[in-house]
Protein backbone atom coordinates (compact mmCIF):
# COMPACT_ATOMS: atom_id res chain seq x y z
CA UNK A 1 0.00 0.00 0.00
CA UNK A 2 3.18 2.51 0.81
CA UNK A 3 4.37 1.69 -2.75
CA UNK A 4 1.22 2.00 -4.15
CA UNK A 5 0.95 5.95 -2.24
CA UNK A 6 4.45 6.57 -3.30
CA UNK A 7 4.18 6.37 -6.61
CA UNK A 8 0.91 9.26 -7.10
CA UNK A 9 2.50 11.33 -4.19
CA UNK A 10 4.13 13.22 -5.99
CA UNK A 11 2.08 13.71 -9.05
CA UNK A 12 0.44 17.03 -7.75
CA UNK A 13 3.68 18.97 -7.57
CA UNK A 14 3.80 22.19 -9.71
CA UNK A 15 2.74 25.29 -9.49
CA UNK A 16 4.41 28.31 -7.85
CA UNK A 17 2.45 28.91 -4.42
CA UNK A 18 1.22 32.47 -3.79
CA UNK A 19 -0.01 33.05 -0.37
CA UNK A 20 2.46 35.03 1.71
CA UNK A 21 3.93 34.49 5.05
CA UNK A 22 3.86 37.43 7.22
CA UNK A 23 6.28 37.18 9.58
CA UNK A 24 9.18 35.60 6.87
CA UNK A 25 8.46 36.84 3.81
CA UNK A 26 8.22 33.85 2.22
CA UNK A 27 5.12 32.44 0.87
CA UNK A 28 3.77 29.21 1.70
CA UNK A 29 3.98 26.19 -0.53
CA UNK A 30 0.70 24.67 0.94
CA UNK A 31 -0.85 25.82 -2.31
CA UNK A 32 1.39 23.69 -4.38
CA UNK A 33 0.23 20.62 -3.67
CA UNK A 34 -4.17 21.52 -3.56
CA UNK A 35 -3.44 23.55 -6.85
CA UNK A 36 -1.39 20.95 -8.89
CA UNK A 37 -3.84 17.95 -7.68
CA UNK A 38 -6.72 19.47 -9.81
CA UNK A 39 -4.08 19.98 -12.60
CA UNK A 40 -2.99 16.85 -12.96
CA UNK A 41 -5.98 14.87 -12.26
CA UNK A 42 -7.82 16.81 -15.03
CA UNK A 43 -5.00 16.04 -17.41
CA UNK A 44 -5.00 12.12 -16.79
CA UNK A 45 -9.02 11.76 -16.59
CA UNK A 46 -8.86 13.72 -20.32
CA UNK A 47 -6.70 11.04 -21.42
CA UNK A 48 -7.72 7.91 -18.86
CA UNK A 49 -8.26 6.06 -21.84
CA UNK A 50 -5.80 6.48 -23.72
CA UNK A 51 -3.43 5.72 -20.88
CA UNK A 52 -4.90 2.43 -20.30
CA UNK A 53 -3.81 1.42 -23.71
CA UNK A 54 -0.49 3.43 -23.67
CA UNK A 55 1.15 3.96 -19.91
CA UNK A 56 3.96 5.80 -22.10
CA UNK A 57 1.52 8.79 -22.28
CA UNK A 58 1.48 9.07 -17.95
CA UNK A 59 5.11 9.13 -18.36
CA UNK A 60 4.89 11.84 -20.21
CA UNK A 61 2.84 13.92 -18.25
CA UNK A 62 4.70 13.01 -15.13
CA UNK A 63 7.74 14.30 -16.48
CA UNK A 64 6.72 17.31 -18.33
CA UNK A 65 4.60 18.28 -14.66
CA UNK A 66 6.48 16.99 -11.97
CA UNK A 67 9.97 17.65 -12.35
CA UNK A 68 9.95 21.28 -12.63
CA UNK A 69 9.21 21.53 -8.90
CA UNK A 70 11.69 18.98 -8.05
CA UNK A 71 14.58 19.40 -6.93
CA UNK A 72 16.75 16.11 -8.28
CA UNK A 73 20.19 17.56 -7.70
CA UNK A 74 19.89 18.14 -4.10
CA UNK A 75 17.99 15.10 -3.62
CA UNK A 76 20.82 12.90 -5.65
CA UNK A 77 23.49 14.34 -3.03
CA UNK A 78 21.32 14.00 -0.33
CA UNK A 79 21.22 10.12 -0.58
CA UNK A 80 25.13 9.41 -1.35
CA UNK A 81 25.62 11.48 1.21
CA UNK A 82 29.61 11.01 1.77
CA UNK A 83 29.67 8.51 -1.17
CA UNK A 84 29.13 11.64 -3.57
CA UNK A 85 32.76 13.11 -2.33
CA UNK A 86 34.80 13.10 -5.17
CA UNK A 87 32.14 12.27 -7.81
CA UNK A 88 32.29 14.65 -10.57
CA UNK A 89 29.38 17.12 -11.11
CA UNK A 90 28.42 14.92 -14.32
CA UNK A 91 27.96 11.62 -12.44
CA UNK A 92 26.32 13.42 -9.86
CA UNK A 93 24.08 14.63 -12.66
CA UNK A 94 23.75 11.66 -14.49
CA UNK A 95 23.22 9.57 -10.93
CA UNK A 96 20.05 12.18 -10.20
CA UNK A 97 18.85 12.19 -13.85
CA UNK A 98 18.44 7.92 -14.17
CA UNK A 99 17.10 8.19 -10.46
CA UNK A 100 14.90 10.13 -11.47
CA UNK A 101 13.78 8.25 -15.02
CA UNK A 102 13.29 4.94 -12.58
CA UNK A 103 11.32 6.51 -9.82
CA UNK A 104 8.67 8.50 -13.24
CA UNK A 105 8.30 4.98 -14.49
CA UNK A 106 7.00 3.76 -11.18
CA UNK A 107 4.76 7.18 -10.31
CA UNK A 108 2.89 6.84 -13.62
CA UNK A 109 1.74 3.13 -13.00
CA UNK A 110 -0.29 5.04 -9.86
CA UNK A 111 -1.71 7.15 -12.17
CA UNK A 112 -5.25 5.63 -12.32
CA UNK A 113 -5.29 5.20 -9.02
CA UNK A 114 -6.60 8.87 -7.63
CA UNK A 115 -9.21 10.42 -10.32
CA UNK A 116 -9.78 13.51 -8.49
CA UNK A 117 -8.53 16.57 -6.42
CA UNK A 118 -11.02 15.94 -3.76
CA UNK A 119 -8.95 12.51 -2.88
CA UNK A 120 -5.98 14.91 -1.49
CA UNK A 121 -6.41 17.33 1.60
CA UNK A 122 -4.05 19.07 2.11
CA UNK A 123 -3.60 19.87 6.10
CA UNK A 124 -3.05 23.42 7.94
CA UNK A 125 0.53 24.46 7.94
CA UNK A 126 1.87 24.72 11.57
CA UNK A 127 4.54 26.82 12.79
CA UNK A 128 7.11 28.94 11.04
CA UNK A 129 8.15 28.37 7.92
CA UNK A 130 11.73 27.27 7.59
CA UNK A 131 13.45 27.78 3.95
CA UNK A 132 15.70 25.20 4.80
CA UNK A 133 13.36 22.65 5.19
CA UNK A 134 9.51 23.19 5.55
CA UNK A 135 6.80 20.18 5.79
CA UNK A 136 3.68 20.46 4.12
CA UNK A 137 1.11 17.19 5.45
CA UNK A 138 -1.53 15.89 3.11
CA UNK A 139 -3.69 13.27 3.22
CA UNK A 140 -5.01 10.95 0.44
CA UNK A 141 -8.40 9.54 0.99
CA UNK A 142 -8.27 5.71 -0.56
CA UNK A 143 -11.37 3.80 -2.06
CA UNK A 144 -11.57 1.71 1.14
CA UNK A 145 -12.61 4.59 3.00
CA UNK A 146 -9.30 5.29 4.75
CA UNK A 147 -6.30 7.32 4.44
CA UNK A 148 -2.80 7.58 3.57
CA UNK A 149 -0.46 10.00 5.19
CA UNK A 150 1.86 11.83 2.53
CA UNK A 151 4.49 14.87 3.64
CA UNK A 152 6.27 17.18 1.14
CA UNK A 153 9.04 18.70 2.23
CA UNK A 154 10.32 21.47 0.72
CA UNK A 155 13.08 23.79 0.88
CA UNK A 156 13.83 27.27 -0.97
CA UNK A 157 15.92 28.23 -3.81
CA UNK A 158 16.89 30.64 -6.58
CA UNK A 159 14.33 29.59 -8.51
CA UNK A 160 11.33 28.92 -5.43
CA UNK A 161 10.01 26.27 -3.61
CA UNK A 162 11.23 22.94 -4.29
CA UNK A 163 10.15 19.36 -3.11
CA UNK A 164 13.27 17.65 -2.52
CA UNK A 165 11.68 14.93 -0.05
CA UNK A 166 8.02 12.79 0.17
CA UNK A 167 7.51 10.93 3.29
CA UNK A 168 4.58 8.49 2.76
CA UNK A 169 3.06 6.99 5.96
CA UNK A 170 6.40 7.73 7.91
CA UNK A 171 8.70 6.64 5.68
CA UNK A 172 11.03 9.20 3.51
CA UNK A 173 12.28 8.35 0.57
CA UNK A 174 15.68 9.79 0.90
CA UNK A 175 15.90 7.64 4.00
CA UNK A 176 15.10 4.85 2.14
CA UNK A 177 16.86 5.37 -1.11
CA UNK A 178 20.32 6.17 1.10
CA UNK A 179 20.14 2.59 2.55
CA UNK A 180 19.51 0.77 -0.62
CA UNK A 181 22.16 3.08 -2.83
CA UNK A 182 24.67 3.74 -0.34
CA UNK A 183 26.05 0.40 0.02
CA UNK A 184 25.98 -0.08 -3.23
CA UNK A 185 28.33 2.46 -3.76
CA UNK A 186 30.79 1.95 -1.58
CA UNK A 187 31.55 -1.67 -2.97
CA UNK A 188 31.01 -1.42 -6.41
CA UNK A 189 31.45 2.73 -6.91
CA UNK A 190 29.30 5.03 -8.46
CA UNK A 191 29.38 4.48 -12.32
CA UNK A 192 29.04 0.96 -11.59
CA UNK A 193 25.54 1.76 -9.98
CA UNK A 194 24.54 4.45 -12.48
CA UNK A 195 24.92 1.51 -15.40
CA UNK A 196 22.97 -0.96 -13.01
CA UNK A 197 19.89 1.52 -12.61
CA UNK A 198 20.29 2.56 -15.99
CA UNK A 199 19.98 -0.81 -17.10
CA UNK A 200 17.23 -2.11 -14.96
CA UNK A 201 19.15 -4.40 -12.73
CA UNK A 202 19.01 -1.85 -9.89
CA UNK A 203 15.96 -1.29 -8.78
CA UNK A 204 15.05 0.91 -5.77
CA UNK A 205 12.17 -0.08 -3.73
CA UNK A 206 10.05 3.21 -2.44
CA UNK A 207 8.83 1.22 0.91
Amino acid sequence: MTSSIFKVALLVLLLPGVTAWADTGLTDPSPLIQDTAGRIFDKINARRDEISQDPGIAEDIVRTVLLPLMDIDYSARLILGREARGATPEQLAEFARVMNDQLISRYATGLLAFKSREQIEVMDLKGDINPKATRVKTRFRLDSGGFALVDYVFHMTDEGWKVFDVVVEGISYIVSFQGQIKPEVRANGLDSVIERMRNGELNLATG
